[in-house]
């Protein structure tokens, strides 16, 4: 039987195709997914994986053995999904495995209005639901699993299987939430990484005063160029040298899915997705005054600091989607912003969308006359370590190492919502465990430089002694 303890996340299935995931258990996922939201229709989108086209097919074969109506709306985004999710208020699956290396393929999940699937908020009923039938399978009592792979069962009306086409609808609506009409004319060098952002980008730009520097536009779910995995610095690179070569404004990257996007202003330097997160939250906060704006706890401590200044309230989160989406939904927040570069908006059923954090950059950037250097430069006021992951043998202890160590100092103060972060008076790091591998990942920010360097220096002896 497959082990879906190693397929299937916190928030997603992921897996190498079709070693850890394969047709049959996307069938299998489908219908599990179906009779968890007990949804009577449902919408599902793919990524350019050569994967995805038959993943999709067999899962939606799964969710109309259980009696849903399945939309197709084919190549997309995933904020893309999310639209549609949003708009048809339906439940979703996205076929991406987002920035991961070609042979990998996955599933995002989303109730209807795009609220998240996580392991609390039905995938942890999934997966029980499809260990149980791919027992029975296994066993020969194919007679109760409820997929074609068993004509047995006929406890469900058939659903129906239909084509739709959403990309220009979600253009107009992201459109439709930021103004663009009067911005000035702006070059602008996009590399999509031959990813989802090549098949997005041109209708959502279209029409704009933008002139448009295209770079590995080609759907290539192999990734001939790069990783489409902007996070890792060495993803940019090309974008930063083309940025430079054309004279531009700025430079937008996408990740696979297109769901998260970085940027490299005039200069070719990276712009902090904490910068980007305070940008969007001052401008949110123009149109929402007094409104709510959700950070994770290892965002800039510039992040709050604007939005106290735009008068807003910060709220700070635990790292990942789910949280930011839960408190999103709990407190009405306008924005919210993790240092990942995923950026999450109430106008946008509270899901997270690139695209729509990138036309805030283009429309605040279009809108005055000085370089994106300029702009940033006051919603970026820290120096940051980036994270950094470090291989351990035992997480627990060598994190209680570093906190011994700390503990010691005068003025020095803990909190564990997420890992252990420890705060001094002009510094402050973040240690947290990952899920999945041995590792600890370490975010430091300080008031400068070399104290930055000094605190992650420490830190990092400390975890790797």
């Amino acid at each position: 039987m497959a082990d879906l303890s190693q397929l299937v996340k916190a928030y997603d299935v992921r897996g190498v195709y079709p070693d850890q995931l394969d047709d049959r258990l996307a069938e299998l996922f489908g219908a599990a997914f179906v009779q968890v939201t007990g949804a009577d229709a449902i919408v599902i989108g793919h990524d350019m994986r050569p994967s995805s086209p038959g993943l999709v097919s067999s899962f939606a074969r799964g969710a109309v053995s259980r009696g849903a109506d399945a939309t197709v709306i084919g190549l997309c985004s995933t904020d893309q999904l999310y639209y549609a999710s949003g708009s048809m208020k339906l439940p979703g699956a996205m076929f991406t495995a987002s920035h991961n290396p070609a042979q990998y393929n996955g599933i995002k999940m989303c109730r209807a209005g795009a609220a998240p699937v996580g392991q609390d908020t039905g995938l942890a009923e999934i997966r029980t639901l499809v260990e149980g039938w791919l027992d029975a399978l296994d066993t020969g009592a194919a007679a109760s699993v409820p997929s074609a792979l068993s004509v047995a069962d006929s406890s469900a009306r058939p659903g129906t299987i239909t084509q739709r086409d959403t990309l220009s609808e979600y253009a107009a609506h992201l459109l439709s939430l930021v103004d663009l009409s009067a911005i000035r004319p702006l070059k602008v060098v996009v590399d999509a990484g031959n990813g989802m952002g090549g098949h997005t980008v041109p209708t959502v730009f279209a029409g704009l005063p933008l002139d448009v520097v295209p770079m590995y536009f080609e759907l290539d779910g192999t990734f001939p160029n790069h990783e489409a995995n902007p996070l890792d610095p060495k993803n940019i690179v090309d974008l930063q040298a083309r940025v430079l070569a054309e004279g531009a404004d700025l430079g937008l990257a996408f990740d696979g899915d297109a769901d998260r996007c970085f940027v490299v202003d005039e200069r070719g330097a990276g712009v902090s997705p904490s910068a980007i997160t305070a940008l969007v939250a001052a401008r949110e906060l123009a149109k929402h005054p007094g409104s709510t704006v959700i950070h994770n706890l290892i965002t800039s401590w510039s992040v709050p600091e604007v939005v106290r200044e735009q008068g807003g309230t910060p709220v700070r989160t635990r790292v990942g989607h789910s949280f930011i989406k839960q408190q999103m939904a709990a407190t009405g927040a306008v924005f919210g912003g993790e240092h990942s570069a995923h950026y999450y908006f109430r106008d946008f059923w509270n899901a997270d969308t690139g695209m729509l954090a990138a036309l805030h950059v283009l429309a605040a950037l279009g809108g005055q006359d000085g370089p994106l250097s300029a702009l940033v430069s006051s919603y970026d006021r820290y120096a940051g370590s980036g994270e950094i992951n470090s291989t351990v043998d035992d997480q627990k202890a060598r994190t209680a190492v570093v906190r011994e160590a700390f503990a010691a100092r005068e003025g020095v103060t803990f909190d564990e919502l997420d890992g252990l972060t420890v705060t001094g008076a002009d510094w402050w790091f973040n240690l947290r465990p990952s899920n999945t591998e041995p590792l600890l990942r370490l975010n430091v920010e300080a008031r400068d430089q070399a104290t930055m360097a000094r605190i992650r220096d420490e830190a990092l002896a400390l975890i790797r002694a």
